[in-house]
């Protein structure tokens, strides 16, 4: 049994599989980690298969999988998982995107007790290199899309990553694509993780594999993750979503608290302003309920829906209540807005513009809350 595996996807890598082996194993001879390298190869047709074997006559803790069906990176990694004969994994690319040096700090943060510990592009301190503008645009629109189901991960779709065994171990993953540390998130057993920052370098040699199908097998997979996270609920994914529906039904609440207290007002002390008139003090009355609403919503958000966030130690009350503020006026704005073009441009019913309004608020209100309010800091 080792320490440590480190699972190697390939695909006709005869350019650079010695080298990325030799780091690896020279990595673990560093550090004194009983490690080693399963190299999973989806049946090149160069001379990768081969320089493997070589390399595993000349070292005992280097092994190969050859996969002659169901071709895919997800995949590969996926059986590597099931035959990696130790109970920590990290999965590398072969082409030096990923830094082979990373691996034991990797490593000791799963010693440490982290679940999953992913090497982040997007955190500060990570980056990309060399990177062509489509598949910037590309990588960015698949982060935001995992970032909706894991918010406090900033790099959900990296390909650099570790994990224990017993994430996995009766997970019942669909691996497709190249995004199968986003199906690990989703389905996986987990609770602590940890993100270090690199800096991804694009391949010198070879061939990027990304294609049109990749981001269509992307698209697919967020669905499905999403529709499990709603039938099991034992996941990341499902705690998530408990706080959109627990955010909706605080705004719920705030909307009849602001409509208790504007009928109270009006109703009951309404007066009228000397030189201003009765109808500057509805106006006023409707701003005061507009914000005794906020500070319901606040409140309940702050106690309910995200009572377990890691901001309501770090950061103080009355910052919480003032970005949330910030937000909701940001909110208001928007739907506003949207409810004006919507209806004064292009003549959709004013029901339905405003109802529109009301969803785009309600998402930007979560969503910039659940990042600048109660994100992880």
């Amino acid at each position: 049994m080792y320490d440590l595996t480190v699972i190697i996807p390939t695909f006709n890598e005869e350019a650079n599989i010695r080298n990325i082996v030799m780091a690896v194993d020279a990595v673990f001879h560093e550090h004194a980690i009983h490690g080693q390298v399963l190299v999973v190869d989806d049946n090149s047709s160069d001379g990768t298969i081969g320089i493997v074997h070589e390399l595993k006559r000349q070292k005992d803790n280097v092994d190969i999988l050859v996969r002659t069906e169901d071709h895919g990176l997800s995949q590969s990694v996926a059986d590597g998982f099931v035959h990696a004969a130790s109970e920590v994994f990290i999965v590398i690319d072969a082409d030096f995107s990923h830094p082979p040096v990373l691996i034991p700090r990797m490593y000791d943060e799963i010693r440490k007790g982290s679940d999953i510990v992913i090497g982040s592009r997007y955190m500060e301190g990570g980056g990309i290199k060399k990177w062509p503008l489509k598949r910037r645009l590309i990588s960015i629109g698949a982060t935001f899309l995992g970032r909706l189901l894991f918010p406090d991960i900033t790099d959900p779709v990296s390909g650099f990553f570790a994990l224990k065994k017993s994430v996995v171990e009766k997970a019942p993953l669909k691996p497709r694509g190249y995004k199968i540390l986003l199906e690990v998130l989703g389905k996986g057993t987990w609770e602590k993780d940890r993100e270090i920052p690199f800096e991804f370098v694009d391949r010198e040699i070879g061939s990027s594999k990304l294609k049109i199908k990749t981001i269509v097998e992307y698209a697919q997979q967020v669905v499905d993750i999403s529709l499990y996270s709603f039938i099991h609920r034992n996941n990341a994914a499902w705690r998530e979503w408990k706080r959109v529906f627990k955010f909706g039904i605080v705004g719920i609440s705030g909307i009849v608290v602001n409509l208790a207290i504007l009928y109270v007002l009006v109703e009951f002390f309404s007066t009228e302003i000397p030189f201003l008139g009765r109808d500057i003090y509805k106006e006023l009355a409707s701003a005061v309920a507009i914000e005794i609403s906020i500070l319901n919503n606040f409140v309940w958000n702050d106690l309910w829906t995200f009572s377990s966030s890691p901001a309501r130690k770090s950061t103080s009350l009355w910052r919480r209540l003032v970005a949330f503020n910030a937000v909701s006026v940001g909110g208001a704005v928007i739907n506003l807005g949207i409810f004006t073009v919507l209806n004064g441009w292009f003549a959709v019913w004013y029901m339905a513009a405003q109802f529109i309004g009301i969803l785009v608020g309600f998402f930007w209100n979560f969503l910039v809350n659940r990042r600048f309010t109660w994100g992880r800091k």
